[in-house]
């Protein structure tokens, strides 16, 4: 996988007016690849997830992460291309799988990208990920200065109690890892107020409490025994753009 991006669409022509202002967005200088698959043998489909770096310079909050669909018609000549884009890698992720991209070939980042600190991370990513329309996006939020995070709220449609889900990114650009954590809340005004306050503990799901204390557990274990060894990660997890490129910073909720 290469970070540099090219849909290699030179013989091609933008099938609508949609497809012909998506691609006229993008300039490949300030994208870099993540994760991207293409269709064999044809490469009648590319999906991508990019980070774009031409955000830093734009609104202050705006999200930089980039999901990209192409379809081309080689009978005709013609592509068309579908963006969106995301605050963390794992809901682009899930926006191309609903798009027809299959979940096994998207999942994997590629090397020299911040890694998760923990499973609990990876078990999130993987849930949003693999959760269809299950989350409805209400509101998110790049930061790019210290301290380094990125978050999104959500609707749970699946949520009996607190339906309003806040997944908090942050970064650790020393150690070049990340946690994300799921936070539960009755409704979108607290959601906003805890995340301008934050003076308490953000008020995790009742199946992420014991695996939050199970990696309290090991991290006081770890510092009686002197050591700073990160908890290992899943096999095959992935890394996400939340600090991509990893020298990346992140500012306060500016809204």
């Amino acid at each position: 996988m290469s970070t540099e991006l090219d849909f290699h669409l030179d013989d091609l022509a933008p099938a609508d007016a949609d497809s012909e202002y998506a691609e006229q967005q993008f300039w490949s200088g300030d994208l870099t690849v993540l994760t991207e698959h293409h269709t064999a043998p044809h490469g009648s489909h590319s999906y991508v997830v990019a980070h774009d770096g031409s955000v830093t310079w734009g609104v202050p909050g705006e999200p930089q992460v980039a999901a990209i669909k192409v379809a081309r018609d080689l009978s005709l000549n013609t592509f068309t291309m579908e963006t969106a884009y995301h605050a963390t890698v794992p809901f682009a992720q899930n926006w191309l799988i609903e798009h027809g991209c299959p979940p096994e070939q998207i999942t994997e980042v590629g090397a020299g990208f911040s890694t998760p600190a923990d499973d609990l991370t990876v078990r999130i990513e993987a849930q949003i990920r693999e959760s269809g329309t299950r989350y409805e996006v209400i509101e998110s939020q790049t930061s790019d200065y210290d301290p380094c995070e990125a978050w999104t709220l959500t609707r749970d449609s699946q949520a009996a109690q607190a339906p309003v889900r806040l997944f908090l990114e942050e970064g650790d650009s020393n150690a070049h890892t990340y946690t994300l954590r799921e936070g539960a809340f009755p409704d979108e005004e607290t959601a906003l107020r805890w995340l301008d306050d934050r003076s308490t503990p953000l008020p995790q799901p009742q199946d992420h409490l014991g695996e939050t204390a199970a990696l309290r557990t090991r991290a006081a274990l770890a510092r009686s025994a002197g050591s700073s060894e990160i908890p290992k990660t899943a096999p095959g997890a992935h890394q996400s753009a939340a600090a991509v490129p990893v020298q990346r910073s992140v500012q306060g909720r500016l809204l």
